[in-house]
């Protein structure tokens, strides 16, 4: 093994070579540099693998471009990438490839392994990590989505998406996400067609393109995909989805015509299609020629729309004499109030959150999610208002919780952030494995720093304990009683985790109580009291150590909780305590 960790030190050498003669790091930095690639070399050849190691080792690596990145700014320098980044890169991409071939059913780990690829490698890796991926995950309709969207949107493939997505729709051919995404892919792609056909027009260049016929360029490949799909999932909730996607597309007003016929045609009796041809009412723009332009004629138009999308529901209360239409027309008059007041910038960060609880506790997820959508788009730096917007996303049961964890990051500081990622861990724990939630308390270890890493670190241990029982929350306080800030309770948890255990190791109790004194000795005399009462009474306790506690305590207290503590102790011995 020895002999594969120096080869693979020699195989950096002309890259760090570079970084030196360049100018990028000092001779020391390289060296140290050597020392640690070594330690992460033995973790990852050793015999016995764990998946943490390739992590850490990856994550280094990772901080390594990231701050070679910097460094070449700072200097102006953007020369011989190839000698380093790029080898850089190629063993980053090798760590991955064995770390999931070995854990093949972590998706957290191919998911890190893509978005890595995204930012530093080519987009024909890429396109082998998301093939590789798939045919080991080929039961998660949102990996299909995300490798097709990639295809699509950054290697400008639409023939590669469209592929993609008939392959997903074998093994899912009655998933409502996948026909959706793939509509809209295709909406997509004919709107592209019609942009280039332009642009050649312009240019007055005759360009033959079978591409280019009419019926594609007017969306029959959409087209088709509705047709299959509405005789394959019923239901007007998801033909209302399909029309919201093609009236995003101006060139599809044939298409929208015929799905909203359709809409009233097979869905009479449902009523969510009363409430969606409601709601259309108020968007529907006047049909005069002239648009109003002043307040009081806009005012007028907008009482115009109100009365006919109140005449489309109280025709529906007489169709379908039911108690939910009337709460539904409440409902709608609620959202177009908040409108109106969103569209004007009339309500404050506290009227989001209040309105979207409220919602919320009546359980209208999308009513709600619109809300806090409008809130975090409004007020970006409120943490509050990111929380609030994953809560309802939570209860919808959204299959992007991760990412939307991840999209918050990007836009809070990291001050604000805590709440957050003890929200994600929740529920990682109740949706996701053990693997997938340890690996969130790992990052929100590295990007939660100094006081507030406090709770992350008890949550981590309690976490722990109910998840893996004592030997994995000694582990995670192994991994963790070095990385300062802490609290007493941290300490005082792993005792009474070994308290309760059946056969309850008096030397780890020292050790935790030691390691605790360490840290708070010179301030919390509860600390050496409990010490010296555990040695009492434990049954493999030590009197004989207890006066030798005393001193140190003495010793170490300062001011009033010297004074605390000589009282207590003067208790103590009286019986009182």
């Amino acid at each position: 093994m020895a002999e594969i960790i120096q080869e693979r030190i020699e195989d950096r050498l002309p890259e760090l070579e570079q970084l030196e003669r360049i100018g990028l790091f000092s001779h020391a930095e390289i060296k140290a540099i050597i020392k640690k690639a070594s330690d992460l070399e033995y973790k990852i050849q050793r015999r016995t693998l764990f998946k943490e190691d390739f992590i850490n080792y990856v994550q280094y690596e990772i901080n390594l471009l990231e701050l070679i990145q910097r460094r070449r700014t700072r200097i102006g320098y953007s020369f011989k990438k190839d000698e380093i980044e790029n080898s850089i890169v190629h063993r980053v991409q090798g760590v991955f490839q064995r770390a999931s071939a070995k854990w093949k059913d972590d998706v957290q780990l191919w998911l890190s392994y893509v978005a890595f690829c995204k930012k530093w490698a080519t987009k024909t890796r890429l396109s082998k990590v998301f093939s590789a991926m798939l045919a080991i995950h080929s039961n998660k309709p949102a990996l299909w989505i995300m490798a097709a969207k990639w295809e699509m949107e950054d290697r400008l493939s639409s023939e590669s998406a469209r592929q993609l997505f008939l392959r997903a729709l074998r093994f899912h051919p009655e998933c409502p996400k996948l026909y959706k995404e793939y509509f809209r892919m295709e909406l997509m792609h004919a709107e592209k067609l019609r942009k280039e056909k332009e642009e050649f027009e312009k240019a007055s260049m005759d360009v033959e393109n079978p591409d280019y016929s009419e019926e594609i360029l007017k969306g029959e490949l959409a087209w088709i995909i509705y047709k299959n799909s509405v005789s394959i999932i019923k239901g007007a909730e998801f033909h209302v989805s399909l029309l919201s996607i093609a009236q995003l597309f101006d060139f599809a007003k044939d298409l929208q015509k015929e799905i909203y016929d359709d809409l009233q045609a097979l869905h009479t009796d449902d009523p969510l299609t009363w409430d969606y041809v409601a709601r259309r009412e108020l968007e529907i723009e006047s049909q005069t020629e002239e648009q109003p332009t002043t307040k009081q004629a806009k005012a007028v138009e907008v009482g115009r729309k109100e009365e006919r999308c109140c005449a489309v529901y109280e025709e529906a209360v007489k169709t379908l004499p039911t108690g939910e239409l009337h709460q539904t027309m409440r409902l709608e008059r609620t959202m177009t109030v908040f409108r109106k007041a969103h569209e004007l910038k009339l309500l404050s960060e506290c009227q989001y959150k209040q309105l979207s609880v409220s919602l919320l506790c009546y359980n209208f997820l999308r009513e709600a999610l619109e809300v806090a959508v409008a809130g975090t788009e409004l007020f970006r730096d409120s943490g509050t208002m990111w929380q609030l917007k994953l809560q309802v996303l939570i209860e919808s049961k959204s299959p992007d919780i991760a990412m939307l964890f991840e999209e918050a990051f990007v836009h809070l500081k990291p001050q604000v952030c805590l709440p957050l990622w003890i929200s994600w861990a929740e529920w990682s724990e109740g949706a996701k494995s053990q693997e997938d939630t340890e690996a969130v308390f790992k990052k929100a270890l590295l990007a939660v720093i100094g006081a507030d890493s406090v709770t992350l670190k008890n949550k981590y241990l309690d976490w722990a304990y109910r998840s893996g029982g004592y030997k994995k929350a000694r582990a995670v306080f192994k991994s963790l009683q070095e990385s300062r800030p802490f609290s007493v309770d941290f300490f005082r948890k792993m005792i009474q985790f070994e308290k309760e255990q059946e056969s309850c190791n008096m030397a780890n109790i020292r050790e935790y109580y030691e390691r605790a004194l360490r840290e708070f000795g010179s301030a919390d005399s509860d600390l050496w009291m409990d010490y010296m009462k555990e040695e009492l009474n434990h049954p493999l306790g030590r009197p004989e150590n207890c006066g030798q506690i005393y001193w140190r305590a003495m010793k170490m207290l300062q001011g009033e909780s010297a004074e605390a503590f000589v009282a207590k102790h003067a208790m103590h011995q009286t019986g009182h305590l």
